[in-house]
């Protein structure tokens, strides 16, 4: 006689690649949890986890030191922490999206003119408006990185080869050069913009309060649901637009939308923090490496290691050049161009 036992069947071929997935998720959102703790001890004065702990929810009273720590915990490192998760999520979940629309494993955000745009339109409100808050011009950042993109967007679809990834990719890579190049000639002609560019193009999570990380975080959160919402879309044309059209996908839809999760990501994250360059491009082929080609899994697994990177980055910007800091936009370059070096070396670049 033959017993079934339903607890000893064997379990079916595709659960064990989506359980070590699932199990790469928790690992990545403790890492993160880790390196988020990290952030708030280490810097030009060490703390321990029990005075951060006290700086968080302590009450400081008449004691000096504390209220010293306190003030060092809540002003300083807890606003650059957030604002690290924050835009590296954001950049992360950028770099994947750009990729997978337009079919480029070597795009990042920068491909959309994003980055140039957002760095234009500092420019212009520093030189004619003389803002010198990072609120201030954090708007007209933002305007600019969405001008960007409706402009790159807008001139890929004219003419015989409207909505192919190669006239979008040829479409940014016009824009972004001639943005940088009216950008340059803006800024050498004032000293006081020169200067409040030099030092919004290094990157840096530093110093930015919570006025500027509030409104980054809405925009991202926008971004976000855009960006899980249009998933299956993005894996139905990456088999191509005539299997995608055949399957009954709205192509012109499916990538207007996609470029708009992207430029609110990037966008608000340029904004905030200024340009992170190699950051997308870099966590979109780790993430490809651990999930494959699938978008649902991919795009989760780009942002939390997006946000552990700039993290991480930050981190090591305050170890290295100690007392001083390092920004977190010049170490992640060093980080990402021999990185991207290597992809190039090795011949490792995943059809996106």
């Amino acid at each position: 006689m033959v017993v079934e036992q339903r607890g000893l069947e064997p379990a079916p071929a595709g659960a064990s690649p989506q359980r070590r997935r699932r199990i790469g998720l928790v690992s990545l959102v403790v890492l993160l949890a880790v390196a988020a703790v990290l952030s708030l001890v280490i810097g030009a004065r060490s703390l321990t986890p029990a005075e951060v702990w006290q700086g968080l929810f302590g009450d400081p009273g008449t004691d000096q030191r504390l209220t010293e720590i306190t003030l060092i915990v809540q002003t300083l490192r807890v606003p650059r922490t957030v604002l690290a998760i924050v835009a590296g999520l954001a950049l992360g979940v950028a770099g994947a999206l750009i990729q997978g629309h337009t079919r480029n494993p070597i795009a990042d955000t920068g491909l959309l003119g994003v980055n140039s745009g957002a760095s234009f339109a500092v420019v212009l409100a520093v030189y004619l408006l003389g803002l010198q808050n990072p609120i201030q011009y954090l708007w007209f950042a933002f305007i600019g990185a969405a001008g960007a993109g409706v402009l790159v967007f807008g001139l890929s679809s004219l003419g015989r080869g409207s909505g192919n990834p190669l006239t979008l990719a040829l479409a940014g890579q016009g824009v972004t050069v001639f943005l940088a190049a009216m950008t340059t000639a803006v800024a050498l002609s004032d000293k006081q913009t020169l200067d409040v560019l030099r030092y919004w193009n290094a990157g840096s999570v530093q110093g930015v309060g919570w006025d500027v990380i509030v409104v980054a975080a809405i925009f991202v959160a926008a971004g976000l649901i855009l960006a899980l919402l249009n998933l299956p879309t993005i894996n139905l044309l990456n088999l191509g637009d005539d299997v995608a059209r055949g399957l009954g996908v709205n192509i012109a839809a499916g990538r207007t939308i996609g470029v708009v999760a992207v430029t609110l990501l990037a966008g608000a994250a340029t904004a905030a923090c200024g340009p992170i360059a190699f950051l997308g491009l870099m966590v979109a082929h780790v993430a490809r490496w651990f999930t494959g080609p699938d978008y649902r899994w991919l795009v989760p697994y780009a942002g939390l290691l997006g946000a552990g990177v700039l993290l991480v980055g930050d981190i090591a910007g305050r170890l290295v050049v100690r007392p001083a800091e390092l920004q977190a936009g010049i170490v992640i370059a060093i980080i990402g161009a021999p990185f991207f070096a290597a992809l190039v070396w090795l011949g490792k670049f995943r059809q996106a």
